[in-house]
């Protein structure tokens, strides 16, 4: 068998924040097997003929399980395929790399991992700011603000999360911001403590505002756009 995977970032979804390694793999690809958020422009840089499978899995909407997922993988490098798994951000956070991953050494086939741009530093960069600090900004820490029902996870760790003194980044975290910020305050986080919200970062429809953590609360249990988005809080976002 000469099938092989390669889990291509494809970043926030700019195609000029592609690698070079991985529009390399996108042009020899025999099939290309992608998340909604790496898609657009940025598969214009596949091989023609190449099979295009949209495997995205978005908030809300129906999507492929994870097994189905992984099955394709399998199955199209068994065909002697060079597949690329294209994932948006960087694929080893929050991209179900892992799953992927097990069901490959699994069957024995070979593959690459490609890092990319995360969309956290893409997000930090369309606002402007870094994601450290010297002295007041020692520390960056990436959570989920969904576990896999929907609903915030409880089994972080509150204390950690409510550090002034750290750069906080929430992914997928606009449906439940209101309950964590509320567990934030109560853990002892000002609750005027900047935060910014980046939605759809990097594409056309770009959108960055700021806001302290309480207003932002507010907002998103009010209202909220189906564009994907982050969310940073910390000393940093008022810069």
């Amino acid at each position: 068998m000469t099938g092989f995977v390669s889990f291509v970032s494809s970043g926030p979804g700019d195609p000029d924040l592609l690698t070079l390694k991985a529009v390399d793999r996108l042009k020899r690809a025999d099939a290309v097997l992608f998340d909604d958020l790496s898609s657009g422009p940025i598969l214009a840089h596949a091989r023609r003929g190449a099979d295009l499978v949209g495997v995205g899995k978005r908030a809300g909407r129906n999507s492929p399980k994870q097994d189905h997922v992984s099955r394709l993988l399998v199955d199209y490098a068994r065909l002697d395929q060079r597949v690329v798994r294209l994932k948006s951000g960087d694929s080893g956070v929050f991209g179900r790399l892992e799953e992927e991953i097990v069901a490959l050494k699994a069957e024995g086939i070979p593959y690459e991992i490609i890092p990319g741009v995360p969309s956290a530093n893409a997000a930090a960069a369309a606002a402007g700011i870094p994601l450290t600090r010297r002295l007041t900004a020692r520390r960056v820490q990436y959570i989920t603000g969904h576990d896999v029902t929907g609903a915030l996870p409880e089994d972080v760790n509150m204390a950690a999360l409510a550090d002034p003194a750290a750069t906080t980044v929430v992914f997928m975290g606009k449906r439940t911001f209101p309950q964590l910020a509320a567990r934030l305050i109560d853990a002892g986080l000002p609750p005027a403590t900047p935060a910014i919200l980046a939605e759809a970062v990097s594409r056309p429809e770009q959108k960055i505002s700021r806001h302290t953590v309480a207003t932002l609360s507010d907002l998103l249990a009010q209202e909220s756009s189906d564009h994907p988005a982050l969310i940073l809080y910390g000393s940093l976002a008022d810069t």
